[in-house]
């Protein structure tokens, strides 16, 4: 028979087993739905957004139009991520899922970025990429594949991945991640685009290169 003291232990190992697995996604709700007002004089206040009544939910609110349609890719990069989440469809609020549409022309990339709240889970639906991510230190090891029309491929939540279409013909994916807002961090940007920038000698040391590189790589990143 176990003593009390064995009992706790017991008790105190199953009650983290079970914080791990409710913490994995947005906190839920306790009702159907909680529609995102946007509105602060709205009664209720839930996983940062405010609540509509219930009893005012219209279709709208879970529905986004033209998904389908690719937008003009401009950034330098080559391609274009069009979201479907809290933002865009109210009633994500507290679902914990969202989507995201990502175009690619011919080289573009989905540069290397983090969803700090969200694992991704990504299908091909034309073209070619060369997909991975890199897991966390000391090992820094490079997970990649090589995806088709088809193809599915998870990112786990908070490492850093990205996507590169090395097909002969634009591309598209589709992926959906376990967060009404999955938040993303874009490498490049926050370290050398942050506000106000990092100062030079720490850039410096930390990637070993001389403070003329760390200027060059900030100086897009000035006008923004």
């Amino acid at each position: 028979m176990k003593s009390p003291m064995g009992y706790l232990i017991v008790a105190a190992v199953f009650l983290a087993s079970v914080s791990s697995i409710v913490n994995a996604n947005d906190p839920g709700s306790v009702q159907d739905f909680c529609v995102a007002a946007g509105n602060p004089n709205a009664a209720v206040f839930v996983n940062g957004q405010f609540c509509k009544d219930p009893k005012l939910a219209v279709a709208e609110d879970f529905f986004l139009a033209a998904f389908n349609k690719p937008g003009v890719i401009t950034s330098p990069q080559g391609s274009l991520v069009k979201p479907a989440n809290v933002a865009q469809i109210p009633g994500l609020n507290t679902l914990g899922i969202s989507m995201v549409r990502i175009d690619y022309a011919v080289g573009g990339m989905n540069p290397p970025h983090t969803h700090p709240r969200a694992t991704e889970i990504l299908v091909v639906l034309e073209g070619t990429l060369d997909v991975g991510f890199i897991t966390s230190n000391p090992e820094n090891k490079l997970i990649a594949k090589t995806l088709h029309k088809g193809d599915v491929f998870v990112f786990p939540v908070g490492l850093i991945h990205a996507q590169v279409n090395v097909g002969k013909t634009p591309a598209v994916a589709i992926a959906a991640l376990s967060s009404q807002n999955p938040g993303v961090i874009t490498i490049a940007n926050a370290v050398f685009g942050s506000k106000p920038f990092i100062p030079e000698d720490i850039l410096a040391k930390a990637f070993q290169v001389d403070k003329r590189i760390v200027a060059r790589l900030q100086a897009p990143f000035v006008k923004k």
